[in-house]
């Protein structure tokens, strides 16, 4: 195409790198259920060394990843705290029901970012008639808060919290390097108290499939076994594992590329009339936007944006989202800033 569209609805849109594709193409591979495909192995391996992890299981996708963490932690008929806008709650198809017979008790916390004070309320008392909380889910970055970070001690003060009243504590992950970035620490040190980790090798990372969980070598022996039993069972995998060998080893490296062009990005939305946001709360690649002020509704704008060569989505009518990548320059980003105060216009 000579004028490809500025796709900023998701880091999930990024294509595959020449490099990667080359490496897909002789990756070696064997049949991975029976533990003898090389480069799943290699991934594997990797992803636990980085992470100062035990051990770690790639699966295909970060919901299976979740959702295989939130089945070892929990017993039917428990409770699943997390923020009231986590993934785990809002967009894995209430599985967490489905496969592990627990119920969600979600905690709204400003800015999207938990605190242990938030947290304890919501802990059940150990009455024998009311469902027992399980496990504690927390998200870094935050998606639907607008890509914000946690801070480390927040982080550790609930997972010092949790762990002395028994409960494990999970983190969706899926964008933990760009927290990590944020953070300027590496995402072992940020992430060494929680009980699992998952991590998504295909958005800021750019592989075009999969995502890691981490943990204990017991606990990845029993999320093998449940991964199968989701349909996760791959055989020669090796060919998607070495396009994520390639994001894990360089895609870190790049992603304070992505902040600095969502930070353009939301500097110049703010000078658009009847367009809110909250530069203070710009971290990392995530823009979650008001645009009830140009007195048109999400999807509209959505459409306009379209008809001028990019695309973006709204989370209800009132907001909408922007997300920078790897497959987004800085020149693409004044385009769609151009785009937007066109398409936000009251003659649009």
């Amino acid at each position: 195409m000579s004028n490809p569209l500025i796709d900023l609805r998701s880091d999930t849109v990024t294509l595959p790198t020449d490099e990667m594709r080359r490496a897909m193409a002789a990756a070696e591979v064997g049949d991975d259920v029976y533990g003898e495909d090389p480069t799943i192995n290699r991934l594997e391996a990797r992803a636990a060394e980085i992470m100062e992890r035990e051990a770690a299981i790639f699966v295909p996708t970060g919901t299976m990843g979740n959702q295989i963490a939130i089945k070892l932690h929990t017993r039917p008929g428990q409770e699943v705290l997390c923020e009231e806008r986590g993934h785990v709650f809002n967009y894995e198809m209430a599985m967490l029901s489905w496969f592990s017979g627990c119920i969600v008790r979600p905690i709204a916390a400003p800015g999207g970012k938990l605190t242990w004070d938030l947290i304890a309320p919501k802990i059940q008392p150990p009455t024998y008639y009311i469902a027992q909380t399980g496990l504690i889910s927390m998200e870094n970055t935050h998606n639907l808060a607008g890509g914000v970070v946690t801070s480390v001690a927040a982080m550790e003060e609930i997972c010092d919290r949790a762990h002395g009243r028994g409960l494990p504590v999970h983190l969706d992950g899926a964008r933990i390097f760009n927290a990590a970035v944020a953070l300027n620490r590496s995402a072992a040190e940020i992430t060494r108290k929680f009980d699992s980790v998952m991590f998504c090798l295909s958005k800021g990372l750019g592989a075009p499939v999969g995502s890691m969980l981490v943990g204990s070598k017991p606990f990845i022996s029993a999320a093998r076994a449940t991964r199968k039993a989701l349909g996760g069972g791959m055989r020669q995998a090796g060919i998607l594992a070495a396009a994520g060998l390639i994001a894990l080893e360089q895609g870190p490296a790049r992603l304070h590329e992505d902040h600095d062009n969502a930070r353009f990005l939301a500097a110049g939305l703010a000078q658009i009339p009847g367009v809110a946001i909250d530069l203070a709360t710009v971290e990392t690649n995530i823009l979650v936007f008001d645009v009830s002020g140009t007195g048109k509704v999400s999807n509209d704008i959505s459409a306009a944006l379209k008809a001028r060569g990019v695309l973006a989505s709204g989370v209800n009518p009132q907001v909408m989202r922007m997300v920078t990548h790897c497959d987004i320059n800085r020149a693409q980003c004044r385009k769609a800033l151009h785009a937007m105060q066109a398409a936000c216009s009251p003659k649009a």
